[in-house]
């Protein structure tokens, strides 16, 4: 079933209403500033169960020492994790390194523009890996998270056992 021309309206009004939100309320996070698809493979992982104000300093730090995919491969796993301290779960430290090298040498050295070949790297979920082709890429990848789930909910009015208590 197509939408009615009524529901494409909608579509758009939403689609255009949050576009102009997002551009004035942004946060000016680092790797905002000049997407590359390395920077923010990086961000989302160190972003996962970690507040971005936690994450800031970290990844400032991090890109200044391993600045590109060349420069992680070939650090050892040691070098790796000291510059993760503060951040825990060193899987994902240990994952980033090991796709680095995996990257390294193999794809020129860069992370891939299709979502099946992401989804098949170490670390890289369905998230990571549509927040990569959407935001460096800028490929129709949505990313579905609780926040983006919760807008929706509000958008059409939905009411779920999980909603009661975000609606507030």
């Amino acid at each position: 079933m197509s939408p009615t021309k009524h529901q494409k309206n909608d579509a758009k009004f939403i689609r255009t209403a949050l576009l102009r939100w997002f551009g004035r309320n942004k946060r000016p996070d680092p790797w905002r500033v000049k997407p590359t698809p390395y920077s923010v493979w990086i961000a989302e992982v160190m972003l996962q169960q970690t507040v971005v104000q936690a994450v800031i300093p970290h990844y400032n730090a991090w890109m200044k020492r391993f600045p590109d995919i060349q420069s992680l491969a070939s650090a050892s796993e040691k070098e790796v994790l000291r510059h993760w301290e503060g951040l825990g779960y060193y899987s994902r430290a240990r994952n980033l390194h090991k796709t680095a090298q995996l990257l390294a040498n193999q794809n020129s050295g860069n992370l891939p523009d299709q979502y099946e070949r992401l989804v098949h790297l170490p670390g890289i979920g369905d998230y990571t890996a549509s927040a990569i082709l959407s935001i460096a890429f800028q490929k129709p990848y949505p990313v579905l998270d609780a926040n983006v789930r919760r807008v929706v909910r509000r958008l059409l009015a939905i009411e779920t056992e999980d909603s009661k208590s975000t609606q507030q």
